[in-house]
């Protein structure tokens, strides 16, 4: 898998959130941030062990997490056994194939929402996430 960020760039990413710059977290980081994509941990772990074991599947998944929770990528949970890390952070909505698994942007101008319910007294709006599920329309219901 091609790299589109430098080791060097990529720890200076790390740094800005205030991630400490591991081995395993830069290899992560440059897989996910090379370009805007969808993957998932099982497919974090494959890519960064492609050539040899380098990279336990624990350490994946805590590095992702930590990766959400200082806002380098967004967790995407599209089902209860689905999760994607999304490496762009922009305010965007997504369609999920739910016969492929391929997660999609949909650009917040292409999505219209009507007016928010009342938030609970003392909260703001963090965020809002769409998920539009679609699938082939010669499928089964």
């Amino acid at each position: 898998m091609q790299e589109l960020l430098s080791k060097s760039q990529t720890i200076q990413i790390l740094r800005e959130h205030r991630i400490s710059p591991t081995i395993q977290r830069v290899e992560i980081a440059q897989l996910l941030l090379g370009k805007k994509q969808h993957l998932s941990a099982e497919q974090v772990l494959e890519y960064v062990n492609f050539d040899k074991a380098k990279v336990s599947k624990a350490t994946v998944y805590n590095t992702l997490g930590l990766f959400a929770r200082k806002g380098l990528v967004k967790e995407l949970i599209v089902d209860p056994t689905k999760v994607f890390y999304d490496s762009n952070v922009t305010e965007h909505h997504h369609f999920f194939n739910v016969e492929t698994g391929e997660l999609r942007d949909i650009e917040t101008d292409c999505l219209s929402l009507g007016a928010l319910p009342n938030l609970p007294e003392g909260t703001v709006t963090a965020g809002i996430d769409v998920i539009i599920r679609v699938k082939q329309m010669n499928s089964a219901a």
